[in-house]
């Protein structure tokens, strides 16, 4: 196992939490592989730590879905199968699809303005090709769409399940040939909420991650086929 992350030192976290924070995000950006596994004496010694942070962090990964145990192997990174993307999107469609209807209704100016800026920044992110980055844009645009449907469990229940889809969002960012749709979606998105056009908006939320399915599902079996 060979990877470059390295602790971000927060001083107002505890250090089991910089090291389940720096763990976690090289798993949601692949930087740490499906099928990796996790070796604790050789994190320990990257990350600059003892071995019982690395042990805790593990285990609160394992709980979140990101780790799994293997019998006389020990812990490795969950694989990212299609059972497990259809299971998250099927949920995440229909969330979706319910807060740009809620939007529709409830969206004020300023928000428009913020969606709108949203907008304009992912399309930007775009042009850097930097998948974190762009995943990054992402998020804070759909969290703007989250946020306007002023539902508080709503939001708590796309929260939850945003870290799952960071995973599968950041394998369909990677693929550059589907930037230029995702700019377009954003902006039917978009448009569809500033129309007040729920069926529009719902329709194109859909499309969405519905598009994000079918790309992901199509670069796993390439891996497979590898």
């Amino acid at each position: 196992m060979s990877v470059s992350f390295q602790t971000n030192m927060d001083e107002f976290l505890p250090l089991r939490d910089v090291v389940f924070n720096t763990l976690r995000k090289a798993i949601l950006t692949g930087e740490l592989k499906p099928g990796e596994r996790l070796m604790e004496i050789h994190l320990a010694n990257q990350l600059g730590v003892s071995r019982t942070p690395i042990r805790e962090a593990i285990r609160k990964l394992e709980l979140e879905g990101l780790v799994i145990m293997i019998p006389r192997r020990g812990a490795e990174v969950a694989q990212i199968t299609e059972k497990n993307l259809k299971d998250v999107l099927e949920v995440r469609r229909a969330l979706d699809a319910l807060c740009v209807e809620l939007a529709c209704d409830r969206i004020t100016e300023e928000e428009k303005k913020k969606l709108q800026i949203a907008c304009e920044e992912f399309e930007k992110a775009t042009i850097t090709g930097d998948a974190t980055t762009i995943a990054e844009a992402d998020v804070a645009l759909h969290d703007i769409i989250v946020a306007a449907t002023g539902n508080q469990r709503l939001v708590q229940l796309i929260n939850n399940l945003s870290e799952q889809m960071y995973r599968y969002r950041f394998e369909y960012i990677k693929d550059e040939n589907k930037h230029n749709h995702l700019v377009d979606e954003h902006r039917m998105i978009y448009e569809s909420i500033l129309r007040h056009d729920k069926e529009a908006a719902a329709k194109a939320a859909k499309l969405h991650i519905d598009n994000q399915e079918k790309s992901i599902i199509r670069q796993l079996r390439l891996e497979k086929e590898k």
